[in-house]
Order: C-alpha cells, then sequence, then structure tokens
C-alpha cells in the first residue's frame, strides 16, 4: 500500500457536521450502494456479516422523524414546545439517514464482542464513504437508538440493536474543529 498524502490529510482533519445542518441532495440510489459496499469492507472475524443497514430516505424520512417525535411526546409529556422543537432539530436534519443494526449472536468462536465491534467500523467507514463521496455524515445514537417502540418500528429482530444511526447529507456549512485528546495523557508504551 502506497502512503497517499491525501487519505492522510483526509483523516488528519476529517469532522462530522451536525445532522441538523445537512441539507439535500443525498446521495443518490447509485452512490448509496457505493457508500454501502465500503462501509461492508471492515473486520469480520469469522465472515458473520453481524450488522444490517435501513435506509431511511425519501418521503420515509419525514414520517419516520414524525413517529420518532410521537415516541418522544409520549414519554415527555410535561415538556414544553420549545424542548420539543429542540428535540425534532436532533432528529430532522439530514435527508437520509442509514440506520446500521447490530446482529451480534453468541458463536462458538467469535466474541459477541468482536462482532459488535464490526458493527462500529461499519458505522465510521459509512461516514468516510460519504465524505469521500462529496457528502457530510454524523453517526448519532441517542434514545432512539436504546428504546424498544423504536426497534419495533424498525422491525428489529430479537437480539438486533442499533448501532449508530449515520444521517448524510450535503453539508450547509464548514465544519469547525473541536478539541482533541492529548495523546501523551492516553497512550502508554508497554515495556514488559
Amino acid at each position: 500500500m502506497t502512503n497517499s498524502s491525501d487519505l492522510i490529510q483526509y483523516l488528519s482533519t476529517r469532522r462530522s457536521i451536525p445532522a441538523a445542518r445537512l441539507v439535500a441532495p443525498a446521495p443518490d440510489d447509485a452512490g448509496l450502494q457505493s457508500m454501502l459496499r465500503i462501509a461492508a469492507r471492515v473486520p469480520d472475524h469469522g465472515k458473520l456479516v453481524p450488522w444490517r443497514f435501513i435506509i431511511i430516505g425519501g418521503p420515509e424520512r419525514a414520517v419516520f422523524t414524525e413517529r420518532l417525535m410521537e415516541i418522544w411526546r409520549s414519554r415527555n409529556e410535561a415538556a414544553s414546545e420549545q424542548m420539543a422543537e429542540v428535540e425534532r432539530s436532533k432528529r430532522d436534519g439530514a435527508p437520509l439517514v442509514v440506520a446500521v443494526v447490530s446482529r451480534a449472536a453468541e458463536h462458538p468462536k467469535i466474541p459477541v464482542w468482536e462482532q459488535q465491534l464490526s458493527a462500529g467500523a461499519v458505522c465510521l467507514n459509512l461516514l468516510h464513504a460519504a465524505h469521500a463521496a462529496g457528502y457530510a455524515a454524523q453517526w448519532l445514537t441517542g434514545w432512539p437508538a436504546y428504546d424498544a417502540e423504536v426497534a419495533r418500528l424498525l422491525g428489529l429482530k430479537e437480539g438486533e440493536r442499533i448501532a449508530g444511526f449515520i444521517h448524510i447529507g450535503t453539508p450547509a456549512e464548514a465544519p469547525v474543529e473541536r478539541d482533541r485528546p492529548d495523546l501523551d495523557s492516553i497512550v502508554v508504551r508497554w515495556v514488559g
């Protein structure tokens, strides 16, 4: 493998743009299929494919947001309209959402943890694929990723979980840098 300065530059500066600041257009079907193929090129011990995708786009995107808001309101009946608008802004941004579903399960050789890590790698690869294709993306979880009613809404099967909602669209603004970890505080060298 050759050292690509463009790839190094991209990886050293990649930054998510908040889903609320992602606008149309989203990738077309062919572009999305290309991104999903890239997303699926992750470590997968045992070739189990312990993840799958649920595409939420087009007119169904607005329906999904409404259903999420109905669920949220049922759990937050005393919330003000302002609080509801804040919640909606977290859910109603990008024109396309890909739910990455972890379907990790007990296996005689491959630990569940490795399967879950593979699903996380899919989420990150999908972010990279979206950015490489000229779009922007944000990986979100929040309460919808852990809610049983949302799981039913999405048709999740027994044992499946949301690894992430990947919001994809066109950036309405340039990304803003944020603080990064100080390597000296998180790196040690094992000396035996």
